[in-house]
Parts: structure tokens; C-alpha cells; sequence
């Protein structure tokens, strides 16, 4: 992403936002992984997945706020920031999805009533679709002013495997949510998925904001804080549902086995 001339609030906005939402992420991570140990066998792996999604996360958030701070240095006498002539390299965030949001979608399939036939089936072709959004949707974030007919193009492209995933979500899986017995496990299915769609919805308006008239550093900082908004929703919020359904059914467990 290329780089703008900042002020120095504009520049710390972005810097506060990345470095609590790295800290969410940290926290998150051995927060789940810690307690992986509490968690029923049957429902571990959805519990590790979800702690690998936010150690992806932190990883990728550690490279970004680094290559912010490295793209604008302040001088001796303070003021506003300068540009280094370093890039700030936002690919990290899309490297960050290509392998984390397939990972969502799983974590939230390993927690259902579903044969081992189909959850490999639903696993594969929501996390292809997943990968496909992300790959189409890159290329026109690239592009933040002057012609943005590219942008909308490439938004559009990317909307169509993220709308069979929201209809999945919200639609295809409702028969396996619908087949928990425990009215707890399936009101915490259901606002898990129900949140991941709610917390994707806001990525498309995101990616729109230049389009909407936020042009330079305004459109970067709009960019940079609603995806960090996103993503501690996506990752963080919908973890700990994960978490908490988990420990619903492990507490089921020993007298569904009896």
C-alpha cells in the first residue's frame, strides 16, 4: 500500500490501533491454548484451531506494525511524521486472511453435529471459497485513488464466494445447528455463525471507503483501524464463542457417553 503524508494523530491512530489489536491477539492465543487442556478430546482440535488463527493473527500484526513504524520516523523536535521512503507492506494483512479466515470457517464446522463425510466436504469448499475472496479481493486493495473502477471490479469479484459463504453460514448450516439437543450449545452455535457474518460484513464496507470519497491518508487510516476492528471481532469475539461452546459439550460429554 503505497504511503501519504500523515499527521501525528492520524500516524498514532493507526499505531494504537494495530498495537491493541496485536495484544488482543497475544492475549487470545494463550488464552485458548491454555485451556485446551479442560476441553473434551472430541472438541480439541476446534479449540486449536481457533488458537492458531489468532497466533497467525499476532505474527502477521507483529510484521505490519513494524513496517508502519518503519515507513514514517518523527523528528527531534516532534511534529508530524515523514516519510522514510520504506513502504508500508499491507500484503501481511491478506497473507494473515489467506490463512486464518478458511480457519474460522472450520473452527466453527468442528463444532457441529455433522458425519465425517460432510464436514470434510463443507470444510474443503468453505475454506476454497474463503481462499478465493481473499486472492480475488487483493489486487484492487491496491489501489486507494485516481481510477477506481479496477477496485470495483475486483469487489465485486470477491463478493460472490463471500455471499455463498454468508448463505452457508447463515442457511446451510441451520439443519446441523438445529440438531444440538443442548438449547445452550445451539444458541451459541447459532451466534457464532451469526457473528462471523455480522463481523465479515464490515470488511466489504471497508474495502469500499476510498470508493465512498476517502482518499491519501485519510483512506489509509479508515482502512487500517476497520479492519482492526474486524479482526478482533472475527478472530477474537468469535473465538471465545468457539471456547465457550466447546466447554458446553465437554461438560455433555460423560453422560451422553453413559
Amino acid at each position: 500500500m503505497p504511503t501519504y503524508a500523515m499527521t501525528s494523530a492520524s500516524f498514532d491512530l493507526v499505531y494504537n490501533g494495530l498495537s491493541f489489536t496485536l495484544a488482543s491477539m497475544m492475549a487470545s492465543t494463550i488464552f485458548f491454548w491454555l485451556r485446551l487442556g479442560s476441553v473434551h478430546e472430541s472438541y480439541k482440535s476446534a479449540l486449536c484451531i481457533t488458537g492458531l488463527v489468532t497466533f497467525i493473527a499476532a505474527y502477521h500484526y507483529i510484521r505490519i506494525f513494524n513496517s508502519w513504524t518503519e515507513a514514517y520516523e518523527f523528528g527531534a523536535d516532534g511534529g508530524d511524521p515523514t516519510m522514510t521512503g520504506k513502504p508500508f507492506n499491507d500484503a501481511y494483512r491478506y497473507m494473515d486472511w489467506l490463512l486464518t479466515v478458511p480457519l474460522l470457517l472450520i473452527e466453527i464446522i468442528f463444532c457441529m453435529k455433522l458425519p465425517e463425510a460432510e464436514m470434510n466436504s463443507l470444510a474443503w469448499k468453505l475454506g476454497g471459497s474463503a481462499a478465493a475472496m481473499i486472492v480475488l479481493g487483493y489486487p484492487g486493495e491496491l489501489i486507494i485513488e485516481g481510477d477506481l473502477g479496477t477496485r470495483w471490479v475486483y469487489w465485486t469479484l470477491a463478493m460472490l464466494p463471500f455471499l455463498y459463504i454468508v448463505y452457508q453460514l447463515l442457511v446451510g448450516l441451520s439443519s446441523a445447528t438445529n440438531s444440538e439437543s443442548d438449547p445452550k450449545v445451539k444458541s451459541l452455535l447459532n451466534l457464532a455463525c451469526q457473528a462471523t457474518v455480522v463481523s465479515w460484513c464490515t470488511y466489504p464496507v471497508v474495502y469500499i471507503l476510498p470508493m465512498l470519497g476517502l482518499s491519501g491518508a485519510d483512506a489509509v487510516v479508515g482502512i487500517q483501524l476497520g479492519y482492526c476492528v474486524s479482526d478482533i471481532i472475527s478472530k477474537c469475539g468469535v473465538g471465545f464463542l468457539i471456547y465457550n461452546i466447546t466447554m458446553a459439550k465437554s461438560m455433555k460429554e460423560p453422560l451422553l457417553k453413559a
